[in-house]
């Protein structure tokens, strides 16, 4: 049965998940009952940050345009881009095979953006049941979610959660940060 986590709970994987190797992170959401003219295009990203907080390189950026992290064994991989978020279930999945992560990505910011938000008069005030989960790729289980709850009203860009080597250990973090700005405003936080 998987843990519920609360905006701001901390997990260490190792515990939720003994043996844990690789998961697949899904995203999903619905958008509300609105019309603002256009359809709502939510995309995922993936920022793979070193000790300094920092984004490695502009390849550590992963995301539709981008999908496999720059290692050997593309430890991280976006499964392609949902231009609707339309159905039940993950709108859209990466995969992280926790165990191949290259020893100078210490963090791994997930973060769902509206594409062209300002541009549609789109916000995530509009979006519903947004979730985050992690699933044991092995045994399909799912280990991990957190629901979002707060209203977004005004934001454009959300830092859903992070998972983060802490002491030899990757643990998860239930962030559930807004930001307006879309996803410039997360990039000029974590580039440089």
């Amino acid at each position: 049965m998987a843990i519920n986590l609360k905006k701001g709970q901390k997990i260490s994987l190792e515990k939720a998940s003994p043996g844990l190797e690789a998961v697949f992170v899904g995203l999903g959401w619905d958008v509300k009952k609105v019309d603002t003219g256009k359809d709502f295009d939510i995309d995922v990203s993936v920022f793979l940050l070193g000790e300094n907080e920092r984004l490695l390189s502009d390849e550590h950026l992963i995301f539709y345009n981008n999908k496999k992290s720059p290692d050997s064994h593309h430890a991280v991989e976006h499964m392609g881009d949902n231009l609707t978020g339309a159905g039940e279930g993950d709108d859209e999945v990466v995969l992280v095979n926790l165990t191949k992560i290259p020893s100078e990505v210490h963090k791994l910011v997930f973060v769902v953006t509206i594409h062209e938000a300002d541009a549609r008069g789109q916000n995530f005030g509009q979006v519903e049941n947004a979730f985050v989960r992690l699933t044991d790729v092995k045994t399909k289980n799912e280990v991990l979610r957190y629901d979002l709850s707060e209203d977004y009203s005004i934001e454009t860009a959300l830092i859903m959660a992070e998972i983060y080597n802490k002491d030899g250990e990757w643990r998860m973090s239930a962030v559930g940060s807004g930001y307006q700005g879309g996803l410039q405003a997360i990039v000029n936080r974590y580039y440089g």
